[in-house]
């Protein structure tokens, strides 16, 4: 079940793990003539291209990860980086993509990432996706971030669940690819999770951000989808009254099968 009531993740989120989420409601699509632009432009102004189970998703986008598919053989995939005048090249639309080495393509598909105005994990997500990260009981964690991805706009989510599919579909080939999913989630991080500041640049700190790219890599069907409907409802069919109960109760572990008796 994909849950789009905001209010009531937020507070599953506040009152089961803690953990508070700033508001990413609210902004507006910017007005950008990019003509044949791909690269730092809004993913609201890119040519995009409806895939079935994943939605919109950026055209260039769909091309690359297709194109990188069917080589992800590759040693290195993604690690190693492209030839810079061939893919120079590649951005003034000189060479055809079909024609393009794999590290060329995959060096692009980092930079598409990198390049956003705004990154595809929304600034106002990242300590929240840290804070479910460290969580200590694992149900606990992939609920977190489950719920965590279900706040993200829809372009972004499109986005990363189709991108998340991708890299979990090369992982499976790390065996001719030396790429895991661990080290796929290294080489995206800076790319999809970028440190704010230098205080966020701590080796703890940058490993949660890893590990929270890790977790979706490996789980990408879980990326916004099949969130438990019957919590979802006892959450928000709650009054106010119960609510605080509910608030004072969760600080002492009390389990939803005990809730469910009220």
């Amino acid at each position: 079940m994909k849950v789009t009531d905001s209010s009531v993740i937020r507070f599953h989120l506040q009152v089961l793990h803690g953990i508070t989420v700033k508001s990413i409601e609210g902004r507006k699509d910017r007005l950008f003539i990019s003509g044949a632009k791909i690269f730092g432009v809004p993913l609201e102004n890119l040519p995009r291209r409806y895939i079935p189970e994943f939605g919109l998703v950026p055209c260039f986008l769909v091309d690359a990860c297709s194109f990188l598919l069917e080589r992800a053989a590759t040693v290195g995939l993604f690690r190693k980086p492209g030839s810079l005048p061939r893919i120079k090249t590649l951005n003034n639309g000189e060479t055809c993509l079909s024609t393009a080495l794999p590290y060329d393509v995959a060096t692009l598909i980092k930079q598409f990432c990198r390049e956003l105005p705004e990154p595809l994990f929304p600034t106002e997500l990242h300590t929240a996706l840290l804070k479910a990260q460290a969580l200590p009981n694992a149900k606990d964690k992939t609920s977190a971030l489950q719920l965590l991805s279900c706040l993200l706009p829809a372009r972004n989510s499109s986005c990363l669940h189709y991108l998340f599919n991708f890299l979990s579909r090369v992982s499976q080939r790390c065996a001719e690819n030396l790429m895991t999913s661990s080290n796929l989630a290294t080489v995206f991080a800076p790319c999809l999770l970028p440190p704010p500041s230098k205080a966020e640049m701590s080796e703890s700190r940058l490993e949660l951000r890893v590990l929270v790219l890790h977790a979706f890599i490996e789980n990408p069907h879980l990326f916004g989808n099949d969130i438990n409907p019957h919590l979802i409802l006892l959450l928000s069919c709650i009054r106010p009254a119960r609510r605080v109960c509910i608030c004072q109760a969760s600080s002492l572990k009390m389990s939803w099968t005990a809730w469910n008796f009220w």
